[in-house]
């Protein structure tokens, strides 16, 4: 396990299921889809289990069928969520908080997800988020994605931070990978999606429950 960095310079964090609690939008534009088609809509529990994957993951809650025939669905599915996607989409219970602190401790804080850039851009502006992260990558931004690192080390040029001297946030097993390739620490939240999966099996330098943890761990200030 790495040491937490003496003087961190940034944390970047995943954002489906780790800043945002986004399994709301994404279950309700599945069940327009659904009823649109004339398919079940299947359980929220079910699509919440699998955000992280993908939307090829949530489609295939309601659809058992091809990868083929799964993203032929899916330009009407995201077109329905991009529509929706922030009527009920939230940052988790003490994520603001923690961008605070951040801020008001000279930290910068960054994205990095899978989720397509248009849908990335125009979410992380709804939320408020835009001239707040000093950088965002998402997973067309290259031609790889998490796990692979090189995500994580464009957000780190593009905001002019040293990797060594930054964290990685993620609730999923590929965010721990790609920030641990990449030459970061490690940090798994129990909070987020978690792909059905056991945060302290992926071999996190840290695993955290609260984002008032991370606080704690970096000796932050909470803004009064």
């Amino acid at each position: 396990m790495k040491s937490l960095p003496v003087s961190p310079q940034g944390v970047l964090f995943d954002l489906d299921g780790t800043l945002l609690d986004s399994a709301p939008d994404l279950h309700a534009a599945l069940a327009v889809y659904c009823n649109e088609v004339g398919a079940a809509v299947p359980s929220y529990a079910a699509v919440r289990t699998v955000v992280s994957r993908g939307s090829r993951a949530i489609l295939r809650c309601a659809f058992d069928e091809s990868d083929e025939a799964l993203l032929e669905r899916m330009p009407r599915y995201l077109e329905l969520y991009h529509s929706m996607m922030s009527r009920h989409t939230r940052p988790f219970e003490g994520i603001e908080l923690l961008l605070d602190a951040l801020e008001a401790g000279g930290i910068a804080w960054g994205i990095v997800t899978n989720k397509p850039g248009y849908l990335t851009d125009d979410l992380v502006k709804q939320i408020g988020w835009s001239e707040r992260v000093c950088a965002v990558v998402s997973g067309d931004t290259l031609s790889v994605r998490k796990p692979d690192p090189a995500p994580v080390l464009l957000a780190c040029e593009r905001a002019g931070l040293e990797p060594a001297r930054c964290l990685f946030v993620g609730d999923d097993r590929r965010d721990v990978q790609a920030g641990r390739d990449a030459g970061l620490y490690t940090v798994a939240v129990q909070w987020g999606y978690l792909d059905g999966g056991d945060p302290h099996a992926w071999g996190a330098d840290v695993v955290v429950a609260h984002p008032r943890d991370l606080i704690e761990l970096l000796t932050l200030k909470v803004p009064a």
